[in-house]
């Protein structure tokens, strides 16, 4: 009987182990899936931050769009200013020197 004895000692021992082993690992796994949870909190974070940063883009390539175009209708109107300005200096030069002719 001592050597049931014996392994009525050490059963407990090695379920004690076990059961520092199981808690171990227990609170090895919490911390992971705690990690995790942060990871996927971080992740929903960026993936809002990213759909902000997408709206803002798409929001300033159209005002971006709508700028050139006016640029280019600008561009336009100040071609067109350009023109009558000269067709009139030139109309105006035409009156002064008749008007130098007939006096001179």
């Amino acid at each position: 009987m001592t050597g049931d004895a014996a392994a009525t000692v050490k059963l407990p021992e090695r379920l004690a182990g076990a059961l520092r082993r199981l808690a171990a690992a227990l609170d090895r796994l919490d911390a992971a899936s705690e990690r995790r949870a942060k990871a996927d909190a971080a992740r929903a974070n960026l993936e809002e931050e990213l759909a902000v940063l997408q709206d803002d883009r798409s929001r300033l390539a159209v005002e971006l769009d709508g700028a050139i175009a006016r640029a280019k209708s600008l561009e336009l109107a100040n071609e067109e200013v350009s023109r009558r300005l000269n067709q009139a200096s030139a109309e105006i030069n035409a009156v002064l020197n008749k008007i130098a002719d007939r006096e001179g």
